[in-house]
């Protein structure tokens, strides 16, 4: 079998074009997105089905299309040029029928399912699945030529209609077959505008047209024809006949167009012709239309742009109002506020560390021993008023962004195909009290090794390191309060580290501990945030996918003017 192929960088700028198409997310329920969603299936199908296979090779039979409106006789035409019954015209309307491919039979391989049409299913018997291509071999055919009976493009039933865009998009050649009583009908005009865009070569088959109407419509149809873009098409006339005992028309009735479409099939310069104007119209359109669906993913652009903005500023702002709470005193309450004062006592303030350290030795020392202490249960406080805190903010954070995406269409069909978004995940408490638990631990290792050097004052000794830790954490929840906090008492833990580690040391302590606690919420935060971005692409990655677009069109636009498509490759 020959094997002419098309220049390689046409064929990669091809391949490179399919992939990137293929890629293109449109998951945004926004004005036009529907149309978007049909260009990109009509680009991935016209370059699966056609342009591929037919780069690929070259010299395969030329595959003509037999397109047309219900009840344009195309099956009888198709079993009249192959002079036997190969196809079967439907009685009822729709037509179920299986679309019917004939091809002369040392042709037989060029139409397997991983060439033409390759998503397709294959049969070779009547009566199987309607939607599939059932391959029929003949003698009556040409080699070099292919007849492909497709359905009515104007059938009631929307799988035929689909179906027969689908083989005409795959078509090197349409037939396109009407007659005197539908030639005007919109549907199949449609089709041949669309051809006549693509430059695809066509031959109009006015079908079933009695002697005395014959002048009349035949010159009506060829200006219509004209003011389109199909000046140049083949216009065949088949006169109403009777058919003969195997049902085909007599054979004069089609001999111009059996001639002719023999001709082409013997003639590898006219086949390339048809080949070559047909695909190099193929590819400048889908240039086009990928443009198009690169200019329609501005709009989600925008869209997740603002989906995810809002997102993020909410979830932005509730980490900012959390590293506030946690600075500000507002944590210095309750549970915490108690356990403290009862750990540190109330009876007075004490006005010097060194003349109270005997008094608070023993309370801050019982929490070195392993024993439920004092210290314990305000390290116990801490850590559920933080976790509380970080869990409320979750929770009310998922809520904010599922009201606010709500509120459009596109928010809302993203919610709808989420799973509790309104609320946090179910599992986040569990997280902040691991997060917060953690973040502790962390603290007491700070001041262990903050205070390797200090371990052996009295200062050290007297507090121990948890209940050194504790005091960290006390003033770093105070450290942006009012100087009233909780009556006073937090001053105290301040006061006490900056008699062991000095002022400026202390403040140190301060920030590190609070911006590591911050650190750990974010990234619980981020969890939860993440949750509403992976229902639609970041803005950042649509943009990145629209300039892939654009940057394969023009690469298939480039490789269009090799060789090949102007004309220089012969078969």
């Amino acid at each position: 079998m020959p094997g002419d192929h098309a220049p390689a960088e046409l064929l990669a700028a091809m391949s490179s074009l399919l992939l990137s198409v293929r890629d293109v997310p449109l998951d945004l329920e926004i004005d036009g997105v529907d149309e978007a969603r049909t260009i990109k299936s009509d680009v991935v199908d016209q370059l699966s089905d056609y342009i591929l296979p037919r780069l690929v090779q070259l010299d395969a039979p030329l595959l003509a299309v037999v397109g047309g409106s219900t009840g344009a006789g195309k099956s009888t035409l198709v079993n009249s040029i192959v002079g036997e019954r190969v196809t079967e015209s439907g009685v009822l309307r729709p037509t179920t029928r299986s679309p019917v491919l004939v091809h002369h039979p040392d042709d037989a391989e060029w139409f397997q399912p991983d060439r033409i049409l390759p998503d397709l299913e294959r049969s070779t018997e009547a009566g199987a699945n309607p939607y599939a291509l059932r391959l029929a071999s003949s003698t009556g055919i040409p080699k070099g030529l292919a007849i492909l009976d497709a359905p009515d493009v104007d059938s009631i039933d929307k799988g035929n209609r689909d179906l027969a865009t689908q083989l005409l998009a795959a078509a090197d050649l349409w037939l396109f077959v009407t007659s005197a009583a539908r030639y005007a009908d919109q549907v199949p005009w449609d089709y041949l505008r669309h051809a006549a865009e693509r430059s695809t070569s066509v031959a109009v088959v006015l079908d079933r047209t009695s002697d005395e109407a014959l002048v009349e419509v035949r010159g009506h149809l060829a200006r219509m024809m004209t003011s389109r873009g199909l000046s140049d098409s083949p216009l065949f006339t088949v006169p109403e006949s009777g058919l003969d005992a195997d049902g085909l028309l007599p054979r004069s009735a089609v001999a111009p167009m059996v001639g002719w479409l023999s001709e082409l099939a013997a003639d590898p310069k006219a086949r390339h012709m048809v080949v070559h104007r047909t695909l190099d119209g193929a590819v400048r359109h889908l240039v086009m239309r990928t443009h198009d669906l690169a200019d329609a993913m501005e709009t989600q652009v925008d869209v997740a742009a603002l989906l995810h903005g809002e997102a993020d500023d909410s979830y932005r702002a509730a980490l900012d109002e959390f590293s506030r709470q946690s600075a500000d005193g507002t944590l210095l309450r309750g549970e915490v506020l108690a356990s403290w004062q009862e750990f540190v006592g109330t009876g007075e303030l004490l006005s010097s560390v060194e003349e109270k350290v005997t008094r608070i030795r023993d309370r801050f020392v019982g929490g070195m021993t392993g024993k439920r202490t004092r210290s314990t249960e305000v390290v116990d406080a801490i850590e559920t008023a933080a976790r509380m805190l970080l869990t409320e903010h979750a929770e009310a954070t998922a809520q904010k962004v599922s009201r606010v995406w709500g509120s459009s269409v596109p928010g809302r069909r993203l919610l709808d195909a989420g799973t509790g978004l309104d609320r946090a995940s179910g599992d986040v408490r569990v997280k902040a009290e691991r997060i917060v638990h953690e973040w502790r631990q962390a603290v007491v290792e700070l001041v262990r090794v903050e205070g390797a050097d200090k371990r052996m004052t009295a200062r050290f000794l007297a507090f121990g390191v948890n209940g050194i830790a504790v005091a960290l954490m006390i003033s770093m929840f105070a450290r942006d309060a009012e100087a009233t906090v909780a009556g006073g008492t937090a001053t105290l833990g301040r006061r006490l580290l900056d008699a062991i580690f000095g002022e400026a040391v202390v403040d140190q302590l301060i920030g590190r501990a609070h911006d590591d606690l911050v650190a750990r919420a974010g990234s619980l935060l981020e969890t939860e945030l993440a949750r509403f971005h992976d229902l639609v692409d970041s803005p950042d990655s649509l943009r990145a996918h629209q300039a892939a677009l654009r940057a394969s069109a023009r690469r298939a636009e480039y490789s269009r003017h090799a060789d090949f498509l102007n004309g220089e490759t012969t078969p």
